[in-house]
């Protein structure tokens, strides 16, 4: 039996089940469909929870003090303590109420995220943190000073079948396999949307950007290559108009942080080759974070990157962070469009950016605008679409 206080001070006792997690050696424990059934699924985790639902019979946990988990591993765990997330994201993205003693299904995965949690995976099935609302188990190594404890999970096994561990990149659309082939020819031209800093307004600039060329007639193609894994931004995208929308975890990851150069080159790589193959008449991907995190920093210096890359919308929080930021970018030789973002939300800051940047700063709904959207993508490009 644990006792347990939650953030309103009320304290909670659990009646828990001995968890074999932590038992000596590697062991195995078949799992009643029903109850795989039953337990709340992470947005994270769709793919695998739509096969799981298809056909439950089969699954099995892997537990014992010698299983290690990775990232991209699924996990049967118990919420032990509400913290910081209250609810899981489901794979619709229905926002589900956490309580404690219910079993959920999430993955395991590193983040990075500077207003919240700086967490890895651990080494063990020993307690973990839910660090991120669509469903991802880690350990948090920092947190931001403003913010709760991580909601607490008892891992219980990594989900199993005949084939060996779940992972997400087996059941991902595009987990492993070359990209399509996109058509031959001059490919459509792409925008990639940056930002000096988590929460700068990216993701709102991208679905602002996609509506504007929606709006003149375009079809347009959208995606997210980095990131933590959640249904808010793709369902944005979806909505401002977008034909077709990807994002990291379709290939297979619940969060991008600590995947390593070259995965991050091919994800992006492989996701401007899905979307052009599309047939769209121009396709716009955000990178998520700031220019300083590490990822990103890759990418900027990465000529495949510049190979698919026409112009660059920069997302801001303040002046300083947009001059900063483009002078980033003018480092990289990467061509910066305009800056937006939460900088345009005052407009002393953004008179304030516009007096020192070579660059047009532009409200982010004003991005809805069909003009001003078609303004953003070379000229020539802009010239034959508009006609």
């Amino acid at each position: 039996m644990t006792t347990t206080t939650d953030r309103t001070g009320e304290a909670t006792t659990l009646v828990l089940d001995p968890t074999p997690a932590m038992a000596p050696g590697h062991h195995t424990e078949a799992l009643d469909p029903l109850r795989l059934r039953r337990v709340l699924k992470a947005y994270t985790t769709r793919f695998v929870a739509a096969a799981v639902d298809a056909a439950p019979d089969g699954y099995h946990l892997e537990y014992g003090a010698d299983v290690v988990p990775r990232a991209g591993d699924v996990v049967l765990a118990r919420v032990v303590e509400i913290g910081k997330h209250t609810r899981l994201e489901s794979p619709v993205s229905r926002r589900q109420m956490l309580f404690p003693g219910r079993e959920v299904l999430v993955a395991y995965g590193d983040r990075y995220a500077p207003d919240q949690f700086l967490a890895h995976v651990p080494d063990s099935l020993a307690p973990a943190d839910l660090v991120a609302g669509g469903g991802l188990a880690s350990q948090v190594l920092e947190q931001h000073a403003s913010i709760d404890m991580a909601t607490r999970l008892e891992p219980l096994g990594l989900l199993a079948d005949a084939e060996g561990r779940v992972t997400l990149d087996r059941f991902a659309p595009l987990g492993s396999g070359t990209s399509a082939a996109a058509p031959a020819g001059a490919r459509p031209p792409v925008v990639v949307v940056l930002g000096s800093s988590m929460n700068s307004g990216k993701s709102t600039v991208l679905g602002s950007i996609v509506n504007g060329l929606v709006g003149a007639g375009l079809q347009v193609a959208a995606g997210k290559s980095t990131g933590t894994g959640a249904g808010n931004d793709p369902h944005q995208f979806r909505d401002a108009g977008a034909s077709t929308v990807l994002d990291f975890t379709d290939f297979g990851h619940a969060t991008t942080y600590r995947l390593g150069h070259e995965r991050i080159r091919e994800i992006f790589v492989r996701m401007v080759d899905e979307l052009v193959a599309t047939g769209p008449d121009a396709v716009v991907i955000e990178v998520a974070d700031g220019v300083y995190q590490e990822e990103t920093r890759w990418l900027l210096q990465d000529g495949a990157f510049h190979d698919r890359v026409d112009r660059v919308v920069f997302a801001s929080q303040d002046a300083l962070g947009a001059v900063a930021g483009l002078q980033v970018l003018d480092g990289a030789g990467l061509t910066t469009a305009a800056v937006s973002g939460v900088v345009t939300s005052s407009p002393l800051a953004a008179r304030e950016a516009g007096a020192t940047l070579p660059v047009p700063v532009i409200g982010t709904f004003d991005l809805r605008e069909p003009a001003t959207a078609l303004g953003l993508l070379p000229v020539e490009a802009a010239g034959a679409l508009a006609s």
